[in-house]
C-alpha cells in the first residue's frame, strides 16, 4: 500500500534540498526497521490507518452537516461519514481483528489489479508491442503477490502490511534523496571559465 507518495517541484528540491535528504534518510531508516520487524509496522499502519478513517469520518461529518440537509447526497454521505468512524473505531479497539482483514482487503486489491492489467496488456499488445510485455509481467507479479498472501493467511497478515510498507518507505527514501542531488547537480551554475570558452 502506498503510503509516503508525493509530488515535489524541482525548485522547492532545489531550495530545501538538505531537508528533503535529511527527510529521505529518514524515510530509509523507518523503511529498513519495518522490514527488519515487520509485525510491528504491520500493527502500526493498522493503527495509523484507524485514526485516519476516525478523522476523515469527523471532517467528513463536519462537510456535510456544513452544506446542510437539502445538498444532494445527504443522507448518504452522512452515512459514509459514520461508517468511516466506525471502522475507524473498529480498527483501534481490536487492531489484531483489522490486520487480519486489512491484509484481506490488500490481497483482494493486488488480484484485482493484477487481472485488470492482464486484460489492459493483451488489449495493447498491438498498440503498444515493445511495452505490453512488462505490463503482463506487472500483472503476474500483482496476482502472484495476492495469490501468496491468500495462501498464507492468517499466518502472513502479521507480516504482509508491515513488509510492504517498510518497502515502500525506504524506496520513497531513496527516490527523494536522488532527486534532491540530481536537482543540486543538474542546476549547479557553471565555472567562469567554461562559460567563457
Amino acid at each position: 500500500m502506498p503510503v509516503a507518495a508525493f509530488s515535489v517541484e524541482p525548485e522547492t528540491l532545489r531550495k530545501f534540498k538538505l531537508w528533503f535528504k535529511i527527510y529521505g534518510v529518514i524515510l530509509i531508516l523507518l523503511g529498513a526497521a519495518s522490514i527488519i520487524l515487520p509485525g510491528i509496522a504491520t500493527l502500526a499502519t493498522t493503527i495509523t490507518v484507524g485514526w485516519l478513517l476516525i478523522a476523515g469520518g469527523i471532517f467528513g461529518l463536519i462537510s456535510v452537516f456544513q452544506a446542510g440537509t437539502g445538498s444532494p447526497g445527504f443522507w448518504w454521505n452522512l452515512l459514509t461519514a459514520i461508517v468511516c468512524m466506525l471502522a475507524g473505531g473498529v480498527l483501534l479497539f481490536n487492531p489484531i481483528a483489522g490486520v487480519l482483514t486489512l491484509t484481506i482487503i490488500l490481497a483482494a486489491y493486488l488480484l484485482a489489479t493484477g487481472v485488470t492489467k492482464g486484460f489492459m496488456a493483451f488489449h495493447y499488445r498491438s498498440a503498444i508491442p515493445k511495452a505490453w510485455g512488462w505490463m503482463l509481467f506487472s500483472a503476474l507479479v500483482d496476482i502472484a503477490l495476492g495469490a501468496i498472501i491468500i495462501a498464507g493467511l492468517p499466518g502472513s497478515a502479521v507480516w504482509v502490511l508491515g513488509l510492504l510498507v517498510g518497502i515502500n518507505l525506504l524506496f520513497t527514501g531513496v527516490a527523494l534523496i536522488t532527486a534532491a542531488i540530481y536537482c543540486e547537480s543538474a542546476n549547479t551554475p557553471p565555472e567562469p571559465s567554461a562559460a567563457k570558452a
